[in-house]
């Protein structure tokens, strides 16, 4: 599906994308894309972001939000800044670094973080639960015990089968396509890290919540949940989008692509390709960044096309493999 130019295009680029890019696209053996996933450490994105880390296992000296954010005229601008510890570690981690490579990252820590919300420790998580799922999913890879974290997806989970941020604050009774595909994501990683499989039920109501509404539309009314659904951004940090959720769907690798309930989704994310095989940056999320990962808005992003590229294979394969 992918020719030669978006192919070379796409493995110029730093190891965190080129790796996926071997494996997921080029099918190569695990000896190579798993040498340069192991460079990912070292160079680029994911060697930079680990010089910035401070010396009490932190970024920017918070958990959520960076040191002395609430008293800075930074709390006035678009958006939030993307520096602190929780989306460190979630770049990190989806970037493929190996969690050897933090060391005693996570003790450090344990010792050190606190949330914002309630001076809570951190690897316990807090009450929103797009925060808790990058909780889950980073401490899980760390080695962190954060099982009762896990638990208390399945007893946070509400009656329509998905989750959201609001809830805990008593202003939704409604899930949230944003919180339910974080909260999945984030309890696939933590059964991918650790093999316990006590939430999977949850994990897969949540999955079927989306599923019911074809990944982009009101169960109510039929119509588009919002213009967000087909907007693709890199980093999407914490954004739904109809590319973001086939792509877990992908991952997970437990449903079929041919189920009528992913075809609008895929459809969308096919009409996204560039007739070059590319797919465009969108607006990027407001808010300060330690550095730029990917294209600006309207230019070729290769992250969006690695993943939508992948998502068509998986949906549509090549019924000539090997042409």
């Amino acid at each position: 599906m992918v020719d030669a130019d978006v192919r070379d295009w796409l493995l110029d680029s730093d190891p965190a994308i080129r790796w996926q890019v071997e494996r997921d696209l080029m099918h190569a053996e695990p000896a190579v894309w798993q040498a340069t996933r192991d460079r990912v450490a070292t160079e680029g994105f994911g060697a930079r972001l680990l010089s910035l880390q401070d010396a009490d296992g932190q970024w920017a000296g918070g958990a959520f939000f960076p040191a002395g954010f609430f008293d800075s005229p930074e709390q006035e601008l678009p958006g939030q800044p993307w520096v602190a510890t929780t989306w460190a570690l979630k770049d990190l981690r989806e970037w493929g670094v190996r969690a050897s490579a933090l060391g005693d990252t996570a003790d450090r820590l344990g010792r050190n973080s606190r949330w914002e919300y309630d001076d809570l420790p951190y690897w316990g998580g807090e009450i929103d639960v797009c925060i808790n799922s990058f909780t889950l999913a980073s401490g899980a890879w760390l080695g962190v015990d954060v099982s009762a974290l896990a638990d208390w997806f399945t007893t946070h989970r509400l009656a329509d089968g998905g989750w959201n941020c609001e809830a805990e604050e008593g202003n939704s009774t409604r899930s949230s396509f944003h919180s339910t595909l974080n909260a999945v994501r984030g309890l696939l990683a933590y059964e991918r890290f650790t093999g316990d499989t006590r939430a999977s039920a949850a994990r897969q109501a949540g999955e079927d919540y989306l599923l019911r509404r074809h990944l982009m539309f009101r169960e109510s009314t039929g119509e588009p949940v919002g213009a967000f659904v087909t907007r693709f951004v890199a980093p999407n940090r914490w954004r739904y989008s109809v590319l973001a959720a086939l792509d877990h769907f992908r991952d997970a690798g437990e449903r079929d692509p041919r189920d009528p309930r992913f075809a609008e989704a895929i459809a969308a994310v096919r009409d996204a390709r560039q007739p070059d095989g590319r797919w465009l940056q969108d607006a990027p999320l407001a808010g300060r960044t330690w550095f730029d990962v990917d294209a600006g808005e309207g230019r070729p992003s290769r992250w969006l096309t690695l993943f939508g590229t992948r998502v068509l294979e998986w949906a549509e394969p090549d019924p000539e493999p090997g042409r």
